[in-house]
């Protein structure tokens, strides 16, 4: 999932979550269409709340897996961290972001198709959304903000950040310490 490959940090999503991923979009699809079909057999008392729930859900199921489509492409990078005092933060999009610029670093579940965002909030006023596709866990995401974003952050940045996190938490689930510079 990171790779360290010279001065850059190459973040990709793992594999358990494309398995993940994979099976509830399919799997929901799969899971619809064979309740249409038991619904059209008329063999039991329920086969029109079958039909009624197949035929209810098949759309925001496809429309799910149409959303979630770009993310199983084999290798995807999702994004990538040059760490440092001049470091950046690049999107596959091609945006990128000063990490001294950085006044707020967030996971975000988008409302409209319920894939998690990373929304980074700049002095400037920008906001950049790096789409992860469900590709990284929380506890991952807090992992690689803490470990190659949060030294070179400002204070202010910093302040907001450590407000976020639990690093008890952190160290129980993720097997992390902060390491101090």
């Amino acid at each position: 999932m990171v790779q360290e490959k010279e001065d850059t940090v190459i973040i990709k999503g793992s594999k358990f979550y494309y398995v993940l991923m994979f099976l509830a979009t399919a799997g929901f699809l799969i899971a619809c269409i064979f309740l249409i079909i038991h619904g059209l057999k008329f063999n039991s008392k329920y086969s029109l709340f079958y039909l009624g729930g197949g035929i209810i859900f098949t759309p925001f199921y496809f429309y799910i897996t149409l959303w979630s489509l770009p993310g199983f492409i084999p290798g995807k990078i999702l994004l990538k961290i040059v760490p440092g005092e001049n470091g950046s933060i690049h999107s596959p999009r091609g945006a990128a972001v000063k990490v001294k610029n950085i006044r707020n670093i967030d996971l975000k579940r988008n409302p409209l198709n319920l894939i998690n965002d990373i929304v980074i909030e700049t002095f400037d006023d920008n906001k950049v959304r790096i789409r992860t596709y469900n590709l990284i866990d929380d506890g991952d995401f807090q992992v690689i903000v803490d470990k190659y974003i949060f030294p070179f952050m400002n204070d202010n940045a910093r302040k907001i950040w450590d407000r976020k996190i639990n690093l008890d938490k952190l160290k129980e689930e993720d097997n992390y310490v902060r390491q101090e510079n």
